[in-house]
């Protein structure tokens, strides 16, 4: 896809549903999620370059292309349209696909998202030496250095890229969501990198969106309260497919 192998994993069968996971996350971070979903959902999901066992590209990373290279995947599996669960990064590259592609969009839940670094330095989330985001918890680097067809000393080669994304985008207009026309979960902790009032301005500024801030987690929230987090995801996507399905009122 797009000249790149991407490791890729499908279940279950029902209503669909895309996973995106975190930066510096595999599909291991939201295993907890898609095992609650698979019962009842068909479950689609990859692992973007340098993420879990797809192999790094050249050159830094960019949103636009991680965008491009979902609309390429979706395409790829033939898949017109789904459930989108975006987890950090993978709730940017949610909502970005909620702009630019609403028919590709079912619903979408977007945990722990920013819309520009500003979000990250208001909460005091860069390190003072780095000026960069602390990295994710050890648990994602052993998942790396397990999983990643580059070998773990590749990890500090991904996380300095992922470092340059996360200090100079995205950069997301909130008067923009305003087109977002799927109904949309905005997900974030009571603790998250993410701080609080910014979750709530993505939400604001989606017509219709619902907020749920989940107490005592941190930006990890999908691995510390997984059971918590997958309850409100199936809930949502079911309350949502059962809406698409229901016939519309004649006009008057």
């Amino acid at each position: 896809m797009n000249g790149v192998d991407l490791y890729s994993e499908i279940a279950g069968e029902g209503e669909p549903v895309l996973l995106l996971h975190g930066g510096f996350c595999s599909l291991e971070s939201l295993r907890a999620q898609s095992d609650a979903l698979v019962p009842d959902h068909r479950v689609y999901a990859f692992e973007r370059p340098g993420h879990g066992r797809s192999a790094d590209i050249e050159g830094d990373y960019a949103y636009d292309r991680m965008l491009a290279d979902t609309v390429a995947w979706l395409d790829a599996v033939g898949l017109e349209s789904a459930h989108v669960v975006g987890y950090s990064d993978g709730a940017i590259i949610g909502l970005l696909l909620a702009l630019d592609h609403p028919e590709r969009v079912r619903s979408l839940t977007a945990i722990s998202a920013n819309l520009d670094p500003s979000a990250f330095e208001s909460d005091g989330a860069l390190t003072a030496n780095e000026s960069e985001p602390e990295p994710k918890p050890d648990v994602e680097r052993r998942h790396y250095e397990r999983l990643s067809p580059d070998g773990p000393g590749h990890a500090d080669a991904v996380l300095g890229k992922l470092f340059r994304l996360w200090t100079t985008q995205p950069h997301i207009d909130p008067k923009e969501l305003g087109r977002i026309t799927a109904p949309t979960l905005v997900m974030s902790a009571d603790r998250d990198t993410i701080p609080p009032g910014h979750s709530l301005l993505i939400a604001l500024s989606i017509p219709g969106a619902q907020l749920c801030v989940v107490p005592g987690t941190t930006h990890h929230l999908v691995a510390e309260k997984p059971a918590v987090v997958s309850a409100l995801i199936r809930d949502f996507v079911t309350a949502a497919a059962t809406r698409n399905r229901a016939p519309r009122s004649a006009p008057s």
